[in-house]
């Protein structure tokens, strides 16, 4: 497909040829963005005006507004393939809700041609946050006027929430998300951090995460071509700058996408997809144009090399199949990293003038153009071999739940059945000392395996690993994943021990235990003999014998979701 476009970045000869047509945005003095109403009724209009621009609703934010979703077709045909943008996730952030205001009008006028290429967008992801409108929340954010809040209406910060689903809001996006099936996905944002003289950054999905053949592919053909019409027409662009607190002279990583995050999840569908950045001290109005134009021009690229990205998708599962290696911890490799030019400004220290210490501080006055380190490999610290099948109990309502609404194929099994099984037993974990996004999350969990038959009611899951969703399923059920199921805490309940014993009585059946059983008598007396500290301590010893009997209830840290190799 041949994308003609004919954009000019004077705004002011756009509002003269349809004035009618003009966004909020363009109304202004270029540093005020849309209202929640405005963006709806100027879209609705829209809608009205063009065949080729529909609104779809899908689900809800927490607050009960539905959430809307812009879509341009060029045609009736539903085959083509669509690009998905999101916006106002952080909603004061707003770059992108008034740029794709733009570009969706322009696309339904013909000053974009796109006629091979869908287009969707959500108008507004965190509607409730978006209407939470202030001036003052973004402190470090220069312009607009007026905007929202990161938060949503529960105070939850939905580009956490992909994988643990707390809000209405995550359970729509999996619902729209896998109902376009994007070949591209972009997620608009504002950055925090250093100062540079960079306008645009930002995050290309992880290329370890995305495989080798997508990953590639990505970061070396199709990422780099987008970003070399952003510089040809004057836009500075860098990766996202990681960095708080501290000049980025030194190097940074680049940055590792979990599936918490919007492009991390989708990529668990083998989806590319970059997170905008526009830095937050650049003027609104242009932070606004490079949101335009970045998304103008990944039209045009996903336009003429879709059958192309769709072909490096499909050879990509290859790379996912039973009895290969996945792996689920990367740790930045130290060691590997590229030498780039970086546009930043000379820093320094000088005394607050709050507390008389030293502060950090930028001087503008000063750039500088030097070479910086960029890290750019993960390795793998954690692999497991993929199996052929999960097996979930029916109990598991909020998983299976989630794998439904995640377009997961799955079968009942149709008999009591007992299976030869792969079964984790959690043996160490971490957790946060402070809640985190409502969840208190593990991290560092290990686990040993066991090989066992278990029995099977009628009605318990059956999960096939050769599906596309087959990472969300790696990503989500094997517990040392980063972002597990096991780490949101699902599955906390099997943490804890049930019943329990009172010593008086259970000291008669412990000493009966250790006459008639020569096994756990030797294995005991080899405890004492080998742990000064258990030999002295008769509780201990008398819970050791309960833990190693029959009486013991054995479900303890029993992670509940079975392998079949």
């Amino acid at each position: 497909m041949k994308l003609i476009i004919i954009f000019t970045l004077l705004l002011s000869t756009i509002a003269s040829a349809q004035p009618e047509l003009q966004t909020p945005y363009e109304k202004g003095n270029g540093n005020q963005s849309t209202t929640y109403e405005e963006m709806v009724q100027y879209y609705s209009t829209l809608d009205e005006d063009f065949e080729t621009i529909s609104i779809e609703n899908f689900g809800s934010d927490d607050n009960g507004e539905p959430i809307k979703v812009v879509v341009f077709s060029p045609s009736k045909s539903k085959d083509l393939p669509i690009i998905l943008i999101n916006n106002g996730i952080h909603p004061g952030e707003p770059d992108g809700i008034d740029a794709t205001m733009m570009l969706m009008r322009d696309l339904a006028t013909g000053k974009i041609q796109s006629e091979n290429l869908r287009v969707a967008a959500v108008q507004s992801y965190n509607i409730s946050g978006m209407m939470r409108r202030g001036k003052f929340s973004r402190a470090n954010q220069n312009g607009p006027e007026e905007y929202g809040f990161r938060g949503n209406a529960r105070n939850y910060d939905l580009n956490r929430d992909f994988i643990k689903n707390d809000s209405e809001n995550a359970k729509a996006f999996q619902q729209f998300f896998h109902h376009y099936k994007p070949i591209y996905f972009i997620d608009n944002h504002v950055s925090n951090g250093a100062d540079y003289q960079y306008l645009f950054t930002y995050i290309s999905t992880n290329k370890e995460r995305l495989g080798r053949t997508l990953g590639d592919f990505f970061h070396q053909k199709m990422q780099p071509e987008i970003l070399r019409q952003l510089e040809n027409n004057g836009i500075l662009t860098t990766p996202y700058v990681n960095v708080h607190g501290d000049p980025p002279d030194g190097g940074f990583p680049a940055f590792m996408d979990s599936p918490r995050y919007a492009t991390g999840y989708t990529a668990l569908f083998n989806t590319l997809g970059t997170v905008v950045e526009t830095h937050m001290l650049k003027p609104y109005k242009d932070r606004v144009r490079a949101t335009y134009e970045y998304m103008l021009h990944s039209i045009e690229y996903v336009g003429e090399n879709a059958s192309v990205i769709q072909k490096i998708k499909r050879e990509s599962l290859s790379e996912v199949r039973p009895g290969k290696k996945y792996t689920l911890q990367w740790k930045l490799n130290e060691s590997k990293f590229r030498m780039i030019d970086f546009k930043g400004y000379e820093s320094g220290k000088k005394p607050s003038g709050v507390s008389g210490k030293q502060r950090l501080y930028y001087d503008r006055t000063k750039p500088f153009n030097k070479k910086v380190k960029f890290y750019t490999e993960y390795k793998p610290i954690k692999e497991i071999i993929i199996p052929r099948y999960y097996v979930v109990p029916k109990s598991e309502h909020q998983v299976i739940e989630t794998l439904k609404r995640n377009k997961i194929r799955m079968k009942e099994i149709g008999n009591d059945s007992v299976m030869q099984v792969e079964m984790y037993r959690i043996g160490d974990f971490k957790t946060v000392k402070n809640p985190f996004e409502g969840h208190y999350l593990h991290y560092e969990t290990h686990t040993t395996t066991e090989i066992s038959k278990i029995n099977f009611r009628k009605g318990d899951i059956l999960v096939s690993t050769e599906q596309e969703g087959v990472k969300y399923l790696l990503e989500t059920l094997e517990p040392q994943a980063t972002d597990s199921f096991f780490n949101w805490n699902f599955f906390d309940a099997v943490l804890g021990q049930k019943e329990y014993f009172s010593d008086y009585v259970f000291e008669d059946t412990a000493e009966e235990l250790l006459k008639n059983d020569k096994v756990l008598r030797e294995t005991f007396q080899l405890k004492k003999e080998g742990d000064p500290d258990f030999a002295k301590d008769g509780s201990a010893q008398l819970d050791w014998i309960y833990k190693n009997s029959v009486y013991y209830e054995g479900t303890v840290n029993r992670y509940p979701i079975f392998r079949i190799p």
